[in-house]
């Protein structure tokens, strides 16, 4: 049974196509991944689907509901974590889950039983009558995820969880996504610009680009994709003339040179690496390292669009506005 079931779904902004007739499932109870670029329709998606924003043309249903056509209906059934903190710090924990159970309308013994079960799957119990204020950023963060969780939606919306975390505390996080999606049963579909966070998390991963998605799959099925090891050789001496040689080697799937490093895929990268120091140092060449790896996420989304993601994108709004707010952003 599909959770999601998204159909041609189009977001156009001014003549400029934000996603582009978009079509996918997700499975009820996956853990499904969308990574992208600024400006590839992440963020734009996810505000279609939580109708924040309106199609321009398509279909798409959450949770057995039109989008468009039974908003509330939606709105009931799904909790959201944008990137931005949407806390207030002015109150306890407790507090600010306590007035979004109330503007679901869920009664007094209702949202106790429900605050202190979100407040124990994110370990926050003894936080809860703490001022938020008063919380660290992996704190609000969980309390975020919490608060999303409160109502019981059987989708949940992480737009960029982790972001702006240390490496310690987005593992925390990585922790309490699983634990919610296996106990809690939850649907969630999670953007992310770590490779890793996804790797990790998702059971299918889509790379979305200029409002497409250019892949879609499992992390280990993607990875395949790419046939091989990647093996970097730093080199000193006619890069050039090796080049021409390597490229007559058939085991060497790709090959790529940026000044004096080459960047090689092959199958069994562990048992060719003697024979490419051997073919270097036959034409006087100096091999100064050696690095072998197996393909990762980010390997594969380079592969796809031709970029990195890099730190500095991350978070950045786009000409629309702050995307986490539903604005028209293209992230």
């Amino acid at each position: 049974m599909n959770a999601i079931i998204v159909d041609k779904l189009t977001k156009k902004f001014n003549g400029f196509t934000a996603v582009d007739e978009l079509s996918f499932n997700v499975e009820t109870g996956e853990l499904f991944g969308l990574l992208g670029p600024n400006g590839a329709g992440k963020t734009t998606t996810i505000n279609l689907l939580s109708t924040l924003l309106m199609k321009t043309s398509g279909t798409a249903q959450v949770a057995g509901h039109d989008v468009a056509k039974a908003r509330d209906s939606v709105r009931k059934s799904i909790g959201v974590v944008f990137q931005d903190i949407a806390l207030d710090i002015r109150l306890t924990g407790r507090e600010n889950l306590e007035f979004h159970a109330m503007m679901y309308g869920m009664g007094k013994a209702e949202r106790r039983a429900r605050i202190s079960e979100v407040l124990r799957l994110v370990d926050l119990e003894e936080k809860a009558s703490m001022l938020v204020e008063k919380y660290s950023g992996g704190m609000k963060r969980r309390l975020e995820i919490a608060r999303g969780l409160v109502h019981r939606p059987k989708v949940l919306f992480l737009d960029e969880p982790t972001l702006g975390l240390d490496a310690q505390t987005r593992r925390h996080i990585w922790d309490y996504i699983r634990k919610l999606n296996r106990e809690a049963a939850v649907t969630i579909i999670l953007t992310t610009h770590y490779m890793e966070e996804a790797d990790a998390l998702c059971g299918r991963v889509a790379i979305m680009d200029h409002g497409k998605f250019v892949a879609l799959d499992t992390p280990a099925k993607l990875k395949d994709l790419l046939g091989g090891d990647v093996v970097s050789l730093e080199v000193e001496g006619n890069a050039a003339g090796l080049e021409e040689v390597l490229r007559g080697l058939g085991w060497i799937k790709k090959l790529k040179l940026h000044e004096d490093v080459f960047s090689l895929t092959m199958e069994r990268g562990e048992r060719r690496i003697p024979e490419l120091i051997q073919t270097a140092q036959g034409l006087g060449i100096i091999v100064n390292c050696v690095h072998l790896r197996k393909p990762s996420l980010e390997d594969v989304f380079l592969h796809f669009t031709g970029r990195k993601i890099r730190e500095e994108d991350m978070g950045q709004n786009g000409p629309f506005g702050s995307p986490a707010r539903g604005r028209g952003g293209r992230s």
